[in-house]
């Protein structure tokens, strides 16, 4: 029930109250901006200070690579974050998991295929994202404890896409693995570095074993 504080005993349901104010063009809504002071950036000479912080974070990953298919498995992956003091930390510990496999798609899996200028790749059909199977076997996530960020809430840190970057430990370590590869089970490395675009798919993996195959 809403009620005027002026007047208590005078009710009205909330959805009656919410009706009214569709009906009679009455926004119940309002915003209002702030600007933190201290704030500032000067494009023209490249200086300034533009955050209130950096949010920072480190990834290993290990994998192991079908030599017949081509084929990549994630076998652990250990992530480590500066997400200053945590409000919720299930809830950023699921923004960087979350963000960690999103961008294991997109050093691996998630390939456009153009034609004529048109986009082929476009539907769950055509498009792999990854799946619960492309999970890191072994998934372990580490928050570091920083509390010295005092000017946000509670010494806390915001956390969505930054993780995602930390995914290229997989196609790093897809490529040191590359480098490992000989037909007869060699484990000596190879000369040259191993030249590998992103996304590493199952298909440019395949083709680049054979590539290095005498």
């Amino acid at each position: 029930m809403v009620f005027d504080k002026s007047n208590p005993k005078e009710t009205i349901k909330f959805s009656e109250l919410v009706l009214e104010a569709y009906l009679n063009r009455q926004s119940l809504t309002q915003q209002g901006y702030f600007k933190y002071p201290g704030i500032f950036y000067n494009k023209e000479t490249g200086q300034g200070s533009p955050f209130f912080y950096f949010t920072n974070g480190v990834a290993a990953s290990e994998v192991s690579i079908n030599r017949w298919t081509g084929e990549v498995k994630v076998l652990r992956t250990e992530i480590l974050m500066d997400l200053g003091r945590p409000i919720n930390e299930a809830i950023d510990h699921g923004q960087v998991t979350g963000a960690f496999v999103q961008g294991m798609g997109w050093v691996t899996t998630e390939n456009l295929f153009y034609k004529n200028g048109r986009l082929l790749s476009n539907t769950p059909s055509t498009y792999k994202i990854p799946s619960v199977q492309d999970i890191p076997r072994v998934f372990k996530c580490h928050l570091i404890d920083n509390q010295i960020n005092i000017r946000n809430v509670r010494a806390s840190k915001a956390v969505g896409e930054p993780p995602l970057l930390l995914a290229i430990s997989v196609w790093s370590a897809v490529k040191n693995a590359l480098s490992y590869y000989k037909p007869k089970s060699s484990v000596a490395k190879l000369d040259k570095p191993v030249k590998l675009k992103i996304p590493a798919t199952q298909e440019q993996i395949y083709m680049k074993m054979k590539e290095l195959t005498p």
